[in-house]
């Protein structure tokens, strides 16, 4: 899908690092504003080490990625940054007045037609756009981690978010390889948080009632839903099951399911002695250096596996066409 926007990246961080890199690999030129000359270097460091694990995995070749580096520009101005720019996707810290501030002076400075997005995990699109003059050009495009490899943006609506908004959204992420979706309402959490959080709930709640080990709940995962929902997802699965055997499972194990309010005890005693998980080196495993580069690099490699899988697919999509 062709492309008519000119985009802008505010945040040279894990994920405005990698939405520049997905942008830049569909044929995107794009300038990225940084806050420090170190958080640049971090940016410029993040996108070619992931270029390089791409043409490790042979996702790429060498002269593609020099292409792919080429389009990426990194500013400490951030007047620059914005510019030429029609469509601004924001990636700074997750804080709500941070990032009103932020759109408030955006919006100040902006043409009216430019849209303002942000790629918050679950801060709302209205409450960002609340000191602003013009909230019918405020979305999110929620971006998931790490954004060069995942496909799913959720494009979350305000209140006061315009069609026209929505559309252009919509177009610019398609001409970038990703699936969006639409969430009509500006729900907290939006969709993927919501279903993953219910997921990890009841995963607490069994570790919590000594139904098995943490390891043998992550298999649970890992070796039924897991491989089962990338083609299907719920909806389908409960389809392709049988309604009526869904239904009537529904029934008697929903009484059953955890409804805490809150994370229960063993989550809570572990952020309380500071154990943060692989950040730190503790959490519910043991993060010994080894561990952290074995699952990193097997994450990444099953998320490559996928594209390659995407790429195969959209290439036999076209040549059918």
């Amino acid at each position: 899908m062709s492309n008519t926007e000119n985009l802008a990246i505010l945040g040279s961080g894990t994920m405005g690092s990698s939405i520049a890199l997905a942008a830049a690999w569909s044929g995107l030129e794009i300038t990225v504003w940084g806050n420090s000359e170190a958080d640049i270097v971090r940016g410029r460091e993040g996108i070619a080490d992931k270029l390089n694990v791409l043409l490790q995995y042979e996702v790429i070749g060498t002269a593609e990625r020099a292409e792919i580096e080429s389009r990426v520009t990194f500013t400490l101005s951030m007047q620059e940054c914005i510019s030429n720019a029609t469509f601004i996707i924001e990636a700074v810290p997750e804080n709500l007045p941070l990032k009103q501030d932020l759109f408030k002076k955006l919006d100040a400075q902006c043409s009216i037609d430019v849209i303002l997005a942000s790629n918050t995990s679950g801060l709302s699109p209205t409450a960002i756009a609340l000191y602003t003059e013009h909230p019918e050009r405020t979305i999110v495009t929620h971006f998931w981690n790490p954004g060069h490899l995942i496909p799913l943006v959720e494009v979350v609506r305000g209140d006061q978010t315009s069609d026209q908004t929505i559309h252009r959204s919509l177009n610019l992420l398609r001409s970038m390889n990703k699936k969006p979706i639409m969430v009509q309402k500006d729900v907290l959490g939006s969709i993927g948080n919501r279903l993953q959080y219910a997921l990890f709930r009841e995963a607490q709640y069994l570790l919590e009632q000594g139904v098995a080990s943490m390891e043998d709940i992550d298999a649970a995962v890992r070796y039924s839903i897991g491989r089962r929902l990338p083609v299907t997802g719920p909806f389908m699965t409960a389809d392709m099951g049988g309604l009526d055997v869904f239904d009537s499972i529904s029934n008697y194990l929903f009484p059953d399911l955890s409804t805490h309010k809150e994370s229960l005890a063993a989550m809570r005693r572990l952020v309380s002695e500071g154990k943060f998980g692989q950040k730190n080196g503790k959490g519910f495993y043991t993060w010994t250096p080894e561990l952290s580069q074995k699952m990193n690099e097997e994450r990444e490699r099953e998320l490559i596996d996928w594209i390659k899988k995407d790429l195969q697919r959209d290439s036999k999509n076209t040549t059918h066409e």
